[in-house]
């Protein structure tokens, strides 16, 4: 699937992806971390990483309870398939302030999953998030926040 009006909305991983960015978006440590297989890997937006589901919910434990994050709006750019248990998501992600009714142009993101079936069903295996800097490139950073605008507006957290 390469575009986001052929991603299914209950795609597996998409569901995935979700169950990740609700986590996320209600500050649930271990909801988040309980997407991942034991041994999966996060690497956060400045770079840090960890890397088994206890290293994630402990990194994610201090950040929701010593920091109130943004929250995530995001649309799905591809689900592609590796094989029939594993899969890549990527999607584009605005942040929206604690507070604040609008996207941090700043903290769009490019975040890329890789999912694995087991016998656990579809876990991550590997989640990143990069931040969307596009430096020199003002007009496709401002294109990125009003497309992500787009999805905040029709009230989603996820297309």
């Amino acid at each position: 699937m390469s575009s986001t009006d052929t991603v299914s909305s209950d795609h597996p991983i998409r569901r995935l992806y979700e169950q990740m960015l609700i986590a996320w978006n209600q500050q649930d440590a271990p909801a988040m971390a309980a997407c991942f297989e034991v041994a999966g890997n996060l690497v956060g937006f400045d770079g840090t990483q960890a890397d088994s589901r206890a290293d994630i919910e402990d990194h994610l434990l201090p950040i929701f309870a010593d920091h109130p994050t943004a929250a995530y709006v995001a649309k799905v750019r591809e689900i592609r398939m590796l094989s029939s248990n594993v899969g890549i998501l990527r999607a584009v992600v605005g942040m929206i302030p604690p507070g604040l009714d609008d996207i941090n142009p700043a903290g769009n993101t490019i975040q890329t999953l890789v999912a694995v079936q087991n016998a656990g069903g579809w876990q991550a295996t590997l989640f990143q998030s990069t931040p969307a800097a596009w430096h020199g490139r003002p007009q496709d950073s401002a294109a990125l926040t009003e497309e992500l605008r787009d999805v905040m507006r029709r009230g989603l957290t996820c297309r």
